[in-house]
Parts: C-alpha cells; structure tokens; sequence
C-alpha cells in the first residue's frame, strides 16, 4: 500500500472569479475540499507541485495529505480545470476520504507478454478497448495499473473483464455485463471485430450515462 503523497495548501477565504485570479497570480492553483461531515474548504495548492503531479499520468487516482498548517486533510482529487489556451490547470476539486473508505477510480490497463503471444507474432494486432478500467476499491488500496498477461492468446481471441486478475477489494464498477477489455485481430481487423465494435460502442454508451 502506497503512503499518501504530501501536498502543501493554504486557506483562501476570497472566492470568484478575482480571488481565483489573485491566487494564480501568487504562483498558486484555487481548489475546494469536500465531502464528509465537514463543510466545504476553499484551498490554494502551489502551481508547480500540481502540474508535477499532474505529469505522472495518475492525479486523480491518488490519494494525498493535504498539510494546512500541521492540519492533514486526506484526500483524492475528483475534478482538474484546465485553460483552455494554455493548457496549465486553473482549478482543483479534492474529496475528503473517511477512514475505510471506498471510491470509484479509472485505473490504466497495462499489457504484458506481447512477444509471447501468437496471435501478435503471426501479424495479429492487439485491439485495446478499454486503456482504463472503473474500479471500485479501498481508498488505501488503488492500485497503479492492472495487468493483463497476452502469453498464448491467438487471433480472434477476446480479454473480458472476467479473466482479468483484480487486486484483492477491487471490483469492476460495471456489474450487469462482462465486457470485453481487448481483443487480438487479424491484420486486416476481420477476426473479433464484430465484439471489438460492439465493446467500443458499449464504452461510449457508458461514457455518455456518465456525462448524464
């Protein structure tokens, strides 16, 4: 289990659109604190220790200690605004997490073994579906990626959700289905691509519900 990454914040008691500029003037990125018993906290994190966090691909999958004046808020980032233009974050959503708690995480899907499977070294192609698959899991136990092990899959083969190996608490958000995560087609894409199509349409469908 990975410790909580430590971020340093401050209180910010002006808000709107000017508080929000004068912090970022400050070198600093607004952000709010919620969820829990507690009411609603308006923070300011340092730019640069966001952006870095940012950069390593799994913000929002990670819990941090947010230290404000020796006060330790846990936390998970649900939420980054980002300028439009120039493409730097502007605001941060963080939820507090209880002990024990459970949330919903997007963890990236990690494929091992290519070399040893011959579908791909017959010309196969290794169709991803679903670069990330919706957990839920403890807050204390997300984990950095799942892996999925190609050894002996061949062309036509399918990866469902069933057949993947999740970490001990982890559990798919999607119940009511198994869905497929990968396929391995043929060169021309004929062989599974019926599934591929229908399992992408799937994905997009549930992208939208989200959205909703």
């Amino acid at each position: 289990m990975a410790e909580a990454i430590e971020l340093k914040a401050w209180s910010r008691g002006r808000t709107g659109t000017g508080g929000a500029r004068a912090i970022r003037r400050e070198g600093r990125i607004p952000g709010i604190v919620y969820g829990g018993s507690d009411e609603p906290l308006n923070i300011a994190l340092e730019t640069k220790e966001v952006s870095k966090q940012i950069q390593t691909g799994h913000f929002q999958s990670t819990v941090y200690m947010l230290d404000m004046d020796g006060t330790k808020i846990r936390a998970i980032p649900r939420d980054v605004q980002v300028d439009p233009v120039r493409d730097f974050p502007i605001h941060v959503d963080f939820l507090r997490l209880a002990k024990n708690a459970e949330i919903d995480v997007d963890v990236p899907v990690h494929f091992l073994n290519e070399g040893a499977s011959p579908g791909l070294k017959r010309g196969g192609v290794l169709n991803v579906v679903r670069h990330e698959i919706s957990l839920r899991c403890p807050a204390d136990k997300i984990p950095e990626a799942i892996e999925i092990d190609l050894a002996g899959m061949e062309i036509g083969d399918s990866i469902h959700i069933s057949a993947v190996t999740l970490p001990e608490g982890a559990v798919p958000t999607i119940t009511d289905r198994d869905f497929t995560v990968a396929t391995i087609a043929g060169r021309g894409g004929d062989d599974a691509g019926e599934e591929e199509e229908g399992a992408e349409e799937e994905a997009t469908e549930e992208a939208e519900e989200t959205k909703e």
